[in-house]
């Protein structure tokens, strides 16, 4: 799996229940700016807030829009049996792959993260993509984890959300030595242009929920190693990449995307609205980088 996959943000009403035509619009400004594929209920979607139901109506709206091979679909929790439940409907769906984190919360060994993901992957007739977040599950996989996993036929991709690109350089030693393989996303846009510089091939993009064609444009460059462009790019983009983690995400990337296409930017608690000073700091910095991204 490669290329650029937004995870997307789910708009809510003001009554608290999904706003599912401010969701639409999301998606067709995504199919319009060429993302390869959108991800729901991920953790920018505020999945940990969705109930079951929720989730199934958000990924059987994306799979409406994309078609089944532009869904990856979000069904990652710390119960592996509500994981797997998920993951079997998501896939009956036709996804192209479904997102699994790491259990957060439980604290499970080496051992039991391995087990975790070849239960949901012998469950399902899709892709898998492991979803490596230790920053906000407090468990990692390690490298030869990885390794390990990859040699299952669809366990076939990860999304490599440590921040540490040395961390991805060891799964790409590790898969070497094991004799298996697996594509590498990153999963922070921040580490995107350096993870492909180490054998990375996509992003699971934040920001492309309001820069989609920009961050498709940066992957055409690292794919045609055009890397001072890529390096032009990312360098108009990155005070933007830093100041979306200004606050917990989603609260700034929601708040941006919902003043460009229309609708609230209401947050689940325990996620409440941002600052007015972060607010501010937010729309300053979108409105330099359109004008870097202009020059």
């Amino acid at each position: 799996m490669k290329g650029v996959f937004t995870a997307l943000v789910t708009p809510f009403l003001a009554s608290g229940e999904i706003d599912t035509e401010g969701y639409k619009k999301l998606l067709k400004q995504q199919k319009a700016g060429g993302v390869t594929g959108v991800i729901p209920c991920g953790t920018t979607g505020e999945a940990p807030t969705l109930s079951i139901r929720e989730k199934q109506t958000l990924i059987q709206l994306a799979v409406e829009e994309f078609g089944q091979t532009g869904v990856v679909a979000g069904t990652g929790s710390n119960n592996t049996a509500e994981t797997v439940e998920l993951s079997r409907w998501a896939s009956r769906q036709g996804v192209r792959g479904v997102l699994v984190v790491t259990p957060y919360y439980n604290k499970p060994t080496k051992a039991g993260l391995e087990a975790h993901f070849l239960k949901v992957a012998d469950s399902v007739d899709c892709e898998v993509m492991l979803y490596n977040v230790p920053g906000r599950t407090g468990v990692s996989l390690t490298p030869e984890s990885v390794a390990k996993l990859a040699k299952h036929s669809r366990i076939r991709s990860i999304k490599e959300a440590t921040g540490n690109p040395a961390f991805a350089s060891e799964i790409v030693i590790a898969c070497r030595e094991a004799h298996s393989s697996i594509d590498i996303l990153s999963g922070d846009d921040l580490t995107y242009v350096s993870l492909c510089a180490i054998g990375a091939v996509g992003v699971v993009s934040v920001i492309s929920n309001l820069f989609p064609a920009e961050m498709c444009s940066l992957q055409k460059f690292l794919e045609q190693g055009d890397y001072a462009r890529a390096r032009s790019l990312h360098d108009a983009l990155f005070p933007l990449f830093r100041n979306l983690f200004v606050e917990s995400n989603p609260g700034p990337i929601k708040f941006l995307t919902s003043r460009a296409i229309g609708f609230s930017a209401a947050l689940r608690l325990p996620l409440v609205e941002m600052s007015a000073e972060n607010c501010a700091l937010l729309v300053r910095t979108e409105a330099e980088t359109k004008q870097r991204l202009r020059v």
